[in-house]
C-alpha cells in the first residue's frame, strides 16, 4: 500500500497511441496499468512541448479506459481516436498539476525519458518521487535490430533514469541485470513479471481443421520470423498440402526487407504463411486457443508476454533459449537455439502431429505453473512505490511552499524558475 501518498500515472503514450489508432505491447501495459492502479490515483501527462505535468479529469479517463478495452478487444482502437484527442485537449487547456512532496509519478513506458532536461524540470515543480517501469535495454545490447539512431535515444533514456529515478520497476530480473550499470546511489530494483489478463476462449476454427501454428509480435530482425518461413518454404517443398499454416501477428516494423521481399514475393509460401496483421485481443486468443504452439525464435527479449499468455491459455510453447523467456515461461516451453533450424525443424513437426508424445508432455508440465495477475503486479509495484522515498534534496521552490521564505530563499527561488523556464 502507498498509504496516503498518491499515484500520479502518465498516460500519454496511450492516449496520444489512441489518436492515431495503432496500440502496441506496451500501450498493451499502460492500459492495464491504467485499469488496475488504485482508484484514488491521478492520471497525467508531460506534454511534448511541455514542462510541467497536466492532470486530466478522472471521471473522463475512466470512460476512455472503458471504451478503449472494448475497441482493443474488438481490433477496433481507432473507434476511440476522438474521444482521445478531446482528453488532450482537455488537458491542454486544463490545469497544472500542484506541488506534492508525497505523491508518486509513475511512468510504465518509455516516453519522456529521452527529454531529461523537460523531465527534471517537471519533476522538481511537482516535487514527486519517480518511479519508471523498464522494459528492456535491447536498443543498446543488440543496436543492430533497432532502427538507425534508436541506440543513442535509448542510451539517453537509461542515462536518465539513472540520474532521476528514486526507484526502478523492471519486468524481468534479466531487464533488472542489464540496468545494473546504469544506476546510482540509493536507486532500489524491484523486478515485477507483468501480468496476464484471464481469459476464457473457443479455439479458433477459422482456418478449418488443418493443424497451424502462432507467432506474435512486430515484423523486425530480433523476431527472427526469417527462420520459421525457410522453414516453412522447405516444408511446403516436401509436403505440398500436408504442411500445417503458420499464421504471423503482428504489424510490419523496420529492417525486415528479407522477411517481407518471403512474405509478398515467395510463391512457396502462399497457401501456408497467412500475414494478419494487428490482430485483436478476442481473435488472437481464440487463434492462441487453438495453436498446436506458440513459436517464439527471439534472438532478444525483455519479458515475453506471449509466452505467458498462451500458457494462460493452456497453448504450448517452443521459444528461444533465452533468460527472459525461461522467467516468463518457467519448467513448461521447449527453449531452443534461435541459431538452430534442424532442431525448430525438428520440434514443430513433431508438435504438428496428431498425436504428438513432445506436444504431451508439455501439456502435463502445464498445471504446474501459474500466470501472474495484473492485480498482484500493479499491487506489487505500487507498495514498492510506497516505500520509495525521493532522493532529491528539499529545493527552495519547496522551501517556500513550506514557509521558509527568507529573503535567501527568495533569490534563490528566483534563480531555479528562472532556469526552469529556459529548460528545453
Amino acid at each position: 500500500m502507498t498509504g496516503d501518498r498518491p499515484i500520479w500515472l502518465d498516460i500519454a503514450r496511450l492516449i496520444e497511441r489512441a489518436c492515431i489508432g495503432s496500440l502496441t505491447g506496451i500501450d498493451r501495459v499502460e492500459l492495464a496499468y491504467a485499469e488496475h492502479v488504485p482508484p484514488e490515483s491521478r492520471f497525467v501527462m508531460l506534454g511534448r512541448c511541455s514542462r510541467r505535468f497536466w492532470m486530466f479529469p478522472p471521471r473522463a479517463v475512466r470512460r476512455f479506459l472503458v471504451a478503449l478495452r472494448s475497441a482493443w478487444d474488438d481490433g477496433r482502437p481507432a473507434d476511440c481516436r476522438t474521444e482521445a484527442l478531446r482528453l488532450l485537449a482537455r488537458a491542454a487547456i486544463g490545469r497544472r498539476v500542484p506541488a506534492d512532496p508525497t505523491a508518486i509519478y509513475l511512468l510504465v513506458s518509455h516516453r519522456h525519458l529521452h527529454r531529461e532536461a523537460a523531465l527534471r524540470t517537471a519533476l522538481r515543480h511537482a516535487q514527486a518521487t519517480f518511479v519508471p517501469l523498464i522494459h528492456d535495454l535491447i536498443p543498446l545490447e543488440f543496436p543492430e535490430y533497432g532502427r538507425p539512431g534508436e541506440a543513442e535515444r535509448h542510451r539517453r533514456r537509461i542515462a536518465a533514469v539513472g540520474r532521476l529515478a528514486d526507484g526502478i520497476v523492471a519486468n524481468s530480473a534479466a531487464t533488472a541485470a542489464a540496468m545494473a550499470p546504469w544506476l546510482t546511489a540509493g536507486q532500489a530494483v524491484h523486478v515485477a513479471p507483468l501480468g496476464v489478463a484471464p481469459r476464457v476462449a473457443i479455439a479458433s476454427t477459422e482456418f478449418g481443421d488443418r493443424p497451424y501454428f502462432v507467432c506474435v509480435g512486430t515484423i523486425e530482425p530480433r523476431k527472427n520470423h526469417l527462420l520459421l518461413l525457410h522453414l516453412w518454404r522447405h516444408w511446403a517443398a516436401r509436403s505440398g498440402s500436408a504442411t500445417p499454416r503458420l499464421l504471423i501477428a503482428g504489424r510490419r516494423g523496420w529492417e525486415n526487407e528479407n522477411v517481407v521481399d518471403l512474405l509478398d514475393r515467395c510463391p512457396a509460401l502462399r497457401g501456408h504463411v497467412e500475414e494478419l496483421g494487428t490482430v485483436s485481443d478476442t481473435r488472437l486468443t481464440a487463434l492462441l486457443r487453438g495453436a498446436r504452439a506458440l513459436l517464439m525464435p527471439s534472438f532478444a527479449e525483455g519479458f515475453g508476454l506471449p509466452v505467458a499468455e498462451a500458457l494462460a491459455l493452456g497453448t504450448p510453447v517452443l521459444c528461444s533459449d533465452l533468460p527472459a523467456l525461461r522467467e516468463a515461461g518457467g519448467h513448461v516451453p521447449e527453449y531452443l537455439d534461435p541459431l538452430d533450424t534442424p532442431a525448430w525443424s525438428a520440434a514443430v513437426a513433431d508438435y504438428a502431429a496428431a498425436e504428438s508424445p513432445r506436444r504431451e508432455a508439455q501439456l502435463r508440465r502445464l498445471p504446474g505453473w501459474q500466470a501472474e495477475t495484473w492485480d498482484a503486479h500493479v499491487a506489487s509495484v505500487v507498495e514498492f512505490a510506497g516505500r520509495t522515498v525521493s532522493r532529491r534534496r528539499e529545493t527552495p521552490v519547496a522551501l517556500w511552499r513550506a514557509g521558509g521564505h527568507t529573503p535567501s530563499a527568495r533569490f534563490q527561488i528566483g534563480k531555479v524558475l528562472a532556469a526552469g523556464d529556459r529548460t528545453p
